[in-house]
């Protein structure tokens, strides 16, 4: 059963946690871990581009020139895609580019990415992470005494505005729940700092 070490806010190591070898310790699969974080930048597509074919741009209602006789190639429009200022052919329509996955193949990624993350000790276990007040430097030293350099995930069991609020414009720092955590946010971030109640809470949900 892995093993993960616990922090206090002031970096001090208080004890070793067991986790759940099922979602914390598997062989990180890194094909289905792709098709996650695939999936979820597909479904944030907005999916509204569109251009002009040729019947939707004004003009072009009368026959250019006659149709033999002119040393021109015959044409019908000065509308048609060919022709400067003309509509576009096959061009992109407003659609809708999300999908699904299947629901083992989720659940299967996110393990992936949190053992991934615990293999290579980017999970810090924090004991409790509680603010007195809204304060940006609080957040600022507890991540530099537990040593989180570069982006940085937190991910609480429940929303808690003072944290929300104090790390919200540090650069290269994310806040986050247990129940919106996703695949794609856990690596693309090069550490994640959840506290013991998020920890238990992810093990109940993908137990």
């Amino acid at each position: 059963m892995p093993r993960v070490q616990v922090y206090d806010m002031n970096g001090e190591k208080l004890k070793q946690m067991n986790v759940s070898k099922e979602i914390f310790g598997i062989e990180p699969n890194q094909a289905v871990m792709h098709m996650a974080v695939v999936n979820y930048l597909a479904n944030q597509r907005q999916g509204t581009q569109s251009t002009l074919t040729r019947t939707e741009v004004r003009g072009g209602g009368r026959k250019p020139w006659r149709q033999k006789g002119t040393g021109h190639a015959r044409q019908g429009s000065i509308r048609a895609p060919q022709w400067t200022h003309g509509g576009v052919a096959l061009g992109p329509k407003p659609r809708d580019y999300s999908y699904s996955l299947n629901k083992k193949v989720k659940r299967l990624a996110m393990k992936s990415a949190l053992s991934d993350k615990v293999q290579n000790k980017n999970m810090i276990v924090l004991e409790k992470l509680a603010l007195e007040d809204y304060k940006t430097k609080t957040v600022v030293d507890m991540l530099g005494a537990l040593n989180a350099t570069g982006k940085t995930l937190i991910v609480m069991p429940e929303v808690d505005s003072k944290v929300l609020k104090s790390a919200g414009n540090i650069k290269g720092v994310a806040t986050t729940l247990v129940n919106t955590l996703n695949v794609y946010d856990i690596l693309n971030h090069d550490q994640i700092v959840i506290t013991v109640d998020a920890v238990k809470k992810i093990e109940e949900v993908y137990a």
